[in-house]
């Protein structure tokens, strides 16, 4: 296993860290022109795992930020975390901050005998705006149970308890906890981490390569019943807005494809598979959410899905004088063979 620095030397084997060779995945189209364009790189995978289809730089070493709670999740089940349902969907999830969220970490907590004392993440306000504007008129101050990785958080404390693991420290690269994350990213990925830095919730975050996150999600979906992988698998889908919130268009793209997988990460990234491990990977090189939809949108249809299930994850209308004069449309390289 592969611990290394940001810029210390990868394993033999690893991603390649370098200035990714992103290509245009998306237009942002205004009456006709070309006004801008969005950068990225995008994998689409076979069932059987072969890469049926790539643009940009789909090895380099880049960071996956939230879309890489799913196998976060997995490592928490193989260290023995007893979690199914909406709390498991939880551990995996980038909430909204909304009082289911915040009612299921407490009780995620409650199972661990601990306290939201414990939790080492960072205070924040709620991620969904109005939930969050509400907590402003009410004078709430920012909490680490409002912030959207508290069940994350919460389930890495239970796990530590649970295997006796010291509490005050889970958030050591070098911890047991995550070591055994780190060696559940590799054999799910298929390839040694690159290097590991601290993600915006201070977890430690692995880099791998957009290839490496769409094998890992391919591996979860197709996982036999009563896994880690599988039980992962159907606590998202079947509590989608545990996993993220009211109104979130990953929740909403798993309701609408049938038995699909997916999260979503900051910084533009999305990683979704079917159960048959037809998977997709995609990262947004500006990290910009008004292109990452559309484009996820375009990589599953190119992976087979039927057009007719994304339409309304086309993206949002460009407007002028409050009136649609555009789109961001995904690149024509995107459109199904």
């Amino acid at each position: 296993m592969n611990l290394a620095a940001p810029h210390g030397s990868p394993a033999a084997g690893a991603p390649v860290i370098r200035e990714p060779l992103h290509a245009p995945v998306a237009h942002l189209v205004r009456g006709g022109v070309v006004e801008g364009i969005h950068h990225g790189s995008v994998v689409v995978l076979g069932a059987d795992g072969t890469v049926e289809f790539q643009l940009g730089d789909i090895e380099a070493a880049f960071y996956p930020r939230s879309a890489l709670k799913p196998v976060q999740a997995v490592a928490m089940l193989r260290a023995g975390l007893p979690l199914d349902g909406e709390l498991l969907s939880l551990a995996a999830a980038s909430h909204s901050g909304e009082e289911r969220h915040l009612t299921g970490t407490r009780r995620i907590l409650e199972r661990a005998g601990l306290t939201e004392d414990e939790l080492r993440n960072i205070p924040d306000l709620p991620y969904d705006p109005i939930v969050r504007d509400i907590w402003v008129r009410e004078g709430r101050p920012p909490s680490r149970l409002a912030q959207n990785c508290s069940g994350k958080h919460a389930a890495m404390l239970y796990t530590c308890v649970l295997n006796g693991w010291p509490t005050a420290d889970y958030l050591d690269p070098a911890h047991p906890l995550q070591r055994a994350v780190a060696a559940t990213v590799e054999d799910l990925t298929g390839q040694p981490v690159a290097a590991v830095t601290v993600d915006g919730c201070g977890a430690p975050l692995f880099s791998l390569s957009l290839h490496g996150l769409a094998r890992a999600v391919a591996r979860i979906t197709t996982a036999p019943d009563g896994t880690p992988e599988a039980r992962v698998a159907d606590a998202m889908r079947e509590h989608a807005e545990m996993a993220s919130g009211t109104g979130r268009d990953v929740a909403a793209l798993m309701r609408a494809v049938p038995g699909l997988l997916s999260k979503d990460g900051f910084e533009g990234v999305q990683a979704a598979a079917l159960p048959d491990g037809r998977a997709v990977a995609m990262k947004i090189a500006d990290g910009a959410n008004r292109a990452r939809t559309p484009v996820a949108a375009a990589a599953l249809a190119r992976a087979g899905v039927d057009p007719a299930l994304l339409t309304e994850f086309a993206g949002e209308p460009l407007l002028g004088g409050g009136e649609p004069v555009g789109a961001v449309r995904p690149v024509r390289a995107l459109d199904p063979p």
